[in-house]
């Protein structure tokens, strides 16, 4: 059987964090390897500014072949010296524009967003919303943009465990300035449970922490092992993001079976499906009323866990390599 080479470009990987993007292609690398001949090419430098994403470009040029190029991992611009004909790219969110202004916006738009999505024969994104907000910022063609969502890692299984309607543990994945939890916190405040967050506190955060009494552990640079039993030991996810390429911390808990409260916006509701409990993230006591309506009402927490048995089988590992390797075969044949 003719295997199809492809090279993928990833960014290089910082000690200490968590890199969710190349597990994914991890994961479609082993599924497809009785049908690519797969070469990973790691950046040489961190994208710590403009001279080392130059380094990193200059080098990703220098390494494209014949074969099928992918790029993926938050290095958009690894294309803007490579041959487009054979060349996917891989976009997971927009993130990067929204900590940007002034003439510092316009410069980052052109350099992970217009020039790389141009210099693509196709992109693929995680979630219809990060389509839109593509197409948006880009004015590409929609139909040169694939949406492609993240497969749910195996390990997630069920793990039944009775609900503790007196004191819940809550889950919470993520401390950054998206993952909105200052106000999580805040409206957690009075409704006894233990907050369980994974991802470092800052020193603001744990003040919020310390001045609305919330019994709370915490937990960072953890093994995939050790977030499997996170699930496992809470008895709901919430996961109230402001924004999100995809939110795959959703899909991980209805995999383990437990409840889910998150946004009502991004692509959460996309990914979601109706199995969560969908609230507005700005809006501190419509979280609240989410967190009570699924610890209080047992019917409609077990109808939230049933859903999601249904809505985890849209994320299976082999649907989503399939999808892949159908874009691999376009451009081999290119």
């Amino acid at each position: 059987m003719h295997k199809i080479k492809v090279d993928f470009f990833q960014r290089r990987p910082r000690p200490g964090f968590s890199f969710s993007i190349e597990h994914i292609f991890d994961d479609v690398r082993r599924r497809l390897a009785d049908r690519i001949e797969a070469s990973v090419h790691i950046s040489p430098c961190y994208n710590d500014g403009y001279f080392t994403k130059l380094v990193n470009i200059v080098s990703a040029g220098f390494k494209q072949g014949k074969s099928v190029t992918h790029i993926t991992g938050e290095v958009h611009f690894l294309n803007l010296l490579m041959r487009k004909q054979r060349t996917i790219l891989t976009i997971h969110d927009c993130g990067m524009m929204a900590r940007k202004t002034g003439p510092a916006k316009k410069l980052v738009q052109w350099l992970y967003l217009t020039g790389p999505v141009k210099k693509a024969a196709v992109v693929t994104t995680v979630s219809e919303a990060t389509k839109q907000q593509v197409i948006a910022y880009t004015r590409v063609n929609p139909d040169k943009v694939v949406v492609i969502p993240v497969a749910v890692n195996a390990m997630f299984q069920p793990s039944p465990k009775a609900f503790n309607k007196q004191k819940p543990v809550i889950l919470q994945i993520g401390t950054s300035y998206n993952k909105n939890l200052e106000k999580v916190i805040a409206a957690l405040a009075g409704v006894p449970c233990h907050l369980s967050i994974i991802g470092q506190l800052s020193a603001d955060q744990l003040t919020a922490l310390e001045t609305h009494h919330i019994d709370y552990g915490n937990e960072y640079n953890i093994t995939d092992e050790r977030l499997l039993e996170k699930y496992q030991q809470c008895d709901l996810l919430l996961f109230a993001s402001t924004a999100e390429g995809f939110g795959m911390p959703i899909i991980e808990a209805n995999a383990v079976e437990k409840p889910v409260v998150t946004s009502n916006l991004s692509s959460m509701p996309e990914v979601a499906g109706n199995a969560a409990c969908l609230v507005d993230p700005f809006d501190v006591d419509d979280i609240r009323r989410g967190i009570l309506e699924v610890i209080n009402n047992d019917a409609y927490r077990e109808e939230l866990i049933s859903c999601g048995r249904l809505n985890k089988l849209r994320f299976d590992g082999n649907k989503v390599a399939r999808s892949y390797y159908s874009l691999y075969e376009q451009l081999d044949n290119k």
